[in-house]
């Protein structure tokens, strides 16, 4: 059953309806996700909020309450005058607000959803609105309840959660169903509700106040129940802490989620690797809910007797994966640097303690956090003290070949699980090795051209734009080659290889390919077509665009970085809504111009840098125009991979990528040997970039008409073109 079966009117007002029976508790039966906004918070707000929620807690479901606190004149001024006493002031407002239980009735409903916020079911966070200075009370009323089947039904309306608001005061809620033609008025209000719990709502403040929720959970809860109740009311109403005990508190696959054939097999092939292995899944293909799913498994055969720690390189990647990390019945700590939860130190030895120790028996626990975090001594210092059995989960795999990180994956990780669409690192095959030897054997390859011709990723078509070095970058670009030919050594096995300072001079070759000028002229050529379109993405390169002067090793006070321009020629000069898309931007900001792309009113275009190579999900991207230049497979594999995910109303992707070539093709005949050699390095590493983008292109034959011109200039015909460490 769903929430599309139950019988819902388009309001509801207090007087003529009983809402608590008519409403709350038929659709909270079938919901997994419950969010609310009420005016103000009291105990007996919360008391008739559980009406109904059993439903819910027997789904495995989730409550996130938003609540403004009672503030009095006294308060506000308060606050006005010291913003280092505003916490303080707000916790002293709430706790006025948490009053005795007045029966055994209000009592064992307090003690119920004090043992949900202890278990992590009900979450309660503190609004206010803040401008200029000035402080108020927060008075929005709204809610979503959400099923597994993604149905949603909105709510809003005058009536705050309370007892006086449901029975005694005239009140009104107006109704809104996302299967119909509300839908817009559904997403709208699931938007608000969003951007209010994530703290990104312009001029409305919310604070996490886990002091507060700790003293709830001391004052109310209780160790035994009491039923003086009617068992009828009590189980629609309340949920009771006792039935618990048969619930999973681990990883399990919602009944929303249905896994593909070719996820189910990766899964069980790591089961049979005795749950080691690695996922090799194109971007797009779904690897983090394989990877969920894979946790769910493992969660079984164990019954939830584990520790799971999840890794990721980014602070964006984390809360990418927090979110569906909940989807699975799991409530994750989250471990970096600007973590929202600023305790998670604490509750990480806490749950390390606690499993070790069975407490209230609790065997399972989910970390989940940034490489940096994951290397440092306090991480380090509490996986070392995990005593059961633990499974290490590793997003964007690759990273971990590095020697300083290789280096802190420890034997006590008894369950292991890599993911990466690029596992085989760039020129390091003992980085890679590092990565087989620690994780074992692939479970599943799910290759981009499999990926497409079965419809999980979007064919696209692809446009090589040939571009060459401007005669002062080719200059230069001729004398930092002549110089790394002098910085070659003899490497363990025999072959010739840079010395460190040859490969500084190739670093700084590179950067003179990156930030060749004429990418923006034709850039500003190609754009124009779509200068009224949306669903844009431009990839620039971090770099500069360097003056005629640069030596290209460090950035002259005159260099614009690429990003900038790129920014100034499409918002200033083309009057496109452009907005940058770098690791600048905040994750909260970032998750609002996510909002904004996909709803393609107010912003067109997104202009990136590195911070979209890994793991960033925006499907809507239509078109993208590539001006940083990389040879590196797993970059431009990716850089790919974004463009690629399936999105409504998308029948295909569009690709411009910037070729840079040291001089125009029509020169070429006329190169001297040595010319001709250093000029082959580039050629051939660009041309690899091309044809793997070529081969499985819509346009394949337009695009390679592109190679064989390159391949014929350079007498490229019948040689191979993979990737060049000559010179």
């Amino acid at each position: 059953m769903s929430l599309q079966d139950i019988s819902i009117k388009d309001e509801y007002r207090s007087l003529i309806d009983n809402i608590a029976k008519d409403f709350y508790i038929p659709l909270l039966k079938q919901a997994i996700l419950y969010r609310r906004a009420v005016g103000f918070f009291s105990s007996s707000a919360l008391i008739e909020i559980s009406k109904g929620i059993s439903g819910l807690v027997e789904n495995g479901g989730r409550i996130q309450l938003v609540v403004s606190p009672h503030l009095s004149e006294e308060d506000i001024e308060a606050m006005r005058k010291g913003y280092e006493l505003r916490n303080e002031i707000l916790e002293k407002a709430l706790l006025r607000e948490m009053h005795d239980a007045t029966s055994i009735y209000e009592r064992d409903r307090l003690s119920s959803l004090a043992q949900l916020i202890a278990d992590g079911t009900l979450d309660i966070k503190i609004a206010f609105t803040e401008k200029e200075g000035n402080f108020g009370m927060y008075h929005e009323k709204m809610g979503i309840i959400s099923d597994r089947f993604g149905n949603k039904v909105a709510f809003a309306g005058s009536m705050n959660e309370s007892v006086n608001a449901m029975t005694i005061n005239y009140e009104a809620i107006d109704i809104f169903r996302s299967w119909d033609d509300e839908k817009g008025r559904v997403s709208a209000k699931e938007n608000a509700f969003t951007a209010i719990w994530n703290d990104t709502e312009p001029n409305i403040t919310v604070i996490d106040f886990p002091n507060f929720k700790k003293e709830f959970i001391v004052r109310y809860k209780r160790t035994q129940f009491e039923y003086h109740v009617d068992k009828n009311e009590f189980s629609d109403g309340l949920y009771v802490h006792q039935t618990a005990k048969t619930y999973y508190n681990g990883a399990l696959i919602p009944a929303s989620v249905k896994l593909h054939d070719f996820q189910s097999d990766a899964i069980n092939e790591w089961e049979k690797q005795n749950f080691r292995g690695i996922f090799d899944m194109a971007t797009g293909t779904g690897k983090t809910f394989t990877g969920l799913g894979a946790v769910a498994r493992l969660c079984e055969f164990l019954h939830d007797h584990l520790a799971v720690i999840i890794v990721c390189p980014f602070q964006h990647l984390v809360e990418q994966w927090v979110e569906d990390i909940r989807l699975f019945n799991i409530t994750p700590i989250i471990g970096y640097s600007s973590s929202p939860q600023k305790d998670w130190k604490k509750r990480l030895a806490d749950e390390v303690r606690n499993q070790k120790l069975g407490v209230s028996g609790k065997y399972f626990f989910c970390f989940v956090c940034t490489n940096a975090t994951f290397a440092s001594d306090t991480v380090q210092t509490q996986i070392e003290k995990i005593k059961g059995d633990a499974l290490i989960v590793v997003d964007e795999a690759h990273n971990f070949g590095a020697t300083r990180l290789s280096a802190l994956l420890p034997e006590k990780f008894k369950f292991r699980l890599a993911l990466s669409a690029t596992l085989e690192r760039h020129n390091d095959d003992e980085g890679t090795e590092r990565l087989k030897t620690y994780f074992g054997k692939k479970c599943i390859e799910y290759s981009l051209d499999r990926a497409i011709e079965e419809h999980k990723l979007t064919p696209y078509k692809y446009y090589p734009i040939v571009i060459s070095l401007s005669e002062s970058e080719l200059e230069k670009y001729a004398q930092l080659s002549y110089e790394m030919s002098r910085n070659l050594i003899k490497s363990k096995n025999g072959k010739l290889k840079l010395s460190k300072y040859g490969e500084i001079l190739a670093l700084k070759r590179a950067r003179i390919v990156a930030a060749a000028s004429e990418k923006i002229e034709k850039l500003r050529q190609r754009i124009i077509p779509y200068k009224d379109k949306k669903y844009i993405l431009v990839y620039c390169g971090a770099t500069s665009m360097p003056n005629e002067n640069s030596d290209f090793s460090d950035t002259s006070d005159d260099d614009m970085r690429q990003i900038e321009v790129v920014t100034d020629l499409l918002g200033n000069e083309l009057n496109m809504r452009v907005s940058q898309f770098t690791s600048r931007e905040k994750v909260g900001e970032r998750s609002i111009l996510k909002k904004e792309f996909e709803k393609g009113d107010t912003l067109q275009v997104l202009i990136a840098i590195k911070c979209l190579d890994e793991g960033v999900n925006i499907p809507n991207i239509k078109t993208a125009f590539i001006l940083a230049s990389t040879t590196n497979p797993k970059e431009y594999i990716q850089r790919r991979g974004r463009v690629l995910r399936l999105a409504k109303g998308k029948e295909f992707a569009e690709i411009y990528d910037f070729v840079t070539l040291p001089r125009p093709l029509d020169e070429v005949s006329s190169l001297t040997t040595e010319q001709m050699k250093h000029d082959i390095t580039l050629v051939k590493n660009e041309l690899s970039r091309v044809e793997e983008f070529a081969r499985i292109a819509m346009n394949s034959m337009e695009a390679s008409s592109v190679i064989w011109e390159i391949k014929e200039a350079y007498g490229l015909d019948e040689q191979s073109t993979e990737f060049s460490t000559e010179l």
